[in-house]
């Protein structure tokens, strides 16, 4: 059956974003490719989070996005996708810069594809939590994965440097700052041998948090820009879930904004003191968007302070279990403080639990609250 879609080409319009209100940072960062960077959505489960070996396929690779969907987001108004690439498919140990060419065919088909259909990309190094805590503690493996970078960065030099971005690596496992901001800096040294003309996004240590953000002393390298992850709180960001902290997954129709009564009704369905106590708190701790906006506030300073570049290109809520009047209000009031302080931005994500978008039998049926959320606006029909 020939797939539909839901084609928002000529019928998605964004509403007008105060980006030129920011102070302009003193970063050698050419200002064009910061612009490319402002409305982004992440691209799961494409290259990277694909958990049956088997899948990292060319059928999967050519059916996961399709041009379709990428009609789809640049008509949505987006700028950018941000890629999220598993290095481990590609990686061999002790020869990690002799990347196989038969998977560097299909990611370059799927880099050429977006780039054709007018959008930037980040090529964002997202390995599992295993590589991630094997890079924490084994210098051998750091220099092994600089030289991967090397090599990656060096077979995409020629390409578009207005348009390709190299993100360091997708939310680094380590509460040592110290160690990751060497690693970072020995990582970005070797992108930068690869690459000498593209834009590195560099990241703060614990799982790209901007708490690990504003910690870290930027690289030397002016060519960077830097991001951070937002969900907080994560009690109402990923309520449901089955992954990351234990207690997320007690929690059932936590509200946002977040109120001290509904909280406690929720906080008694869970069955464990200590994670009851966590609920209840988030009840008093005034989750709203002037909260979000202080927190927001506290990165742009950082940035404004070292004349550096900032986005955030991961924030969203876990659908499964919370209100879906909520979480549009919680993006809507992350990406307003993010347009606020001129910080560039990509939901997460495209199609899957946290999505945009949801596919189901070929038919791509868009979350209109969260379009709007977002700042697009449905055509009349779609309201």
């Amino acid at each position: 059956m020939k797939p539909v879609f839901v084609t928002l080409g000529a019928c998605l319009l964004l509403t007008v974003h105060i980006f030129a209100q920011a102070e302009t940072p003193t970063s050698g960062t050419v200002p064009s490719r910061v612009m490319q960077l402002r409305r982004g959505i992440n691209l799961s489960g494409w290259f990277a989070g694909v958990y049956e070996p088997e899948h990292y396929t060319k059928e999967h690779f050519q059916k996961w996005i399709t041009i379709q969907d990428l009609v789809l987001i640049k008509s949505a108004g987006f700028d950018y996708v941000r890629l999220g690439v598993d290095p481990q498919p590609m990686f061999k140990i002790k020869q990690p810069d002799e990347i196989p060419a038969d998977y560097l065919v299909n990611l370059d088909a799927a880099v050429r594809m977006i780039l054709d259909n007018g959008l930037g990309v980040v090529i964002s190094l997202h390995p599992e939590s295993d590589f991630k805590a094997k890079v924490t503690m084994d210098d051998s493996l750091v220099q092994q994965l600089a030289d991967f970078w090397r090599a990656l960065a060096g077979h995409y030099s020629t390409w578009d440097p207005e348009h390709v971005f190299f993100e360091i690596l997708n939310e680094p496992e380590l509460v040592d700052s110290y160690r990751w901001h060497g690693i970072q800096a020995k990582l970005a040294a070797a992108v930068r041998k690869g690459a000498p003309r593209q834009t590195i996004v560099a990241v703060g240590a614990h799982w790209s948090s901007e708490d690990g953000l504003v910690f870290l002393e930027p690289l030397r390298d002016p060519n960077i820009i830097y991001s951070f992850h937002f969900y907080d709180p994560f009690l109402f960001t990923h309520q449901g879930a089955t992954w990351g902290a234990y207690p997320w997954h007690w929690v059932n129709g936590l509200r946002y904004p977040s109120v001290p009564e509904q909280a406690a009704h929720t906080a008694s369905t869970v069955p464990n003191p200590v994670d009851r106590l966590a609920i209840i708190r988030y009840g008093y701790e005034g989750w709203n968007g002037t909260r979000i906006n202080a927190e927001i506030a506290e990165v742009a300073t950082w940035a404004r302070e070292h004349g550096l570049h900032v986005i955030c290109d991961e924030f969203g809520v876990y659908r499964e279990r919370a209100n879906p009047e909520d979480r549009a209000t919680w993006i809507k009031d992350v990406r307003t403080s993010l347009e606020r302080h001129g910080i560039g931005w990509a939901m997460w994500d495209y199609s899957g639990n946290f999505g945009l978008v949801v596919k189901k039998n070929g038919e791509i049926t868009v979350d209109a609250p969260i379009a709007r959320a977002l700042g697009l606006k449905l055509p009349a029909g779609r309201e």
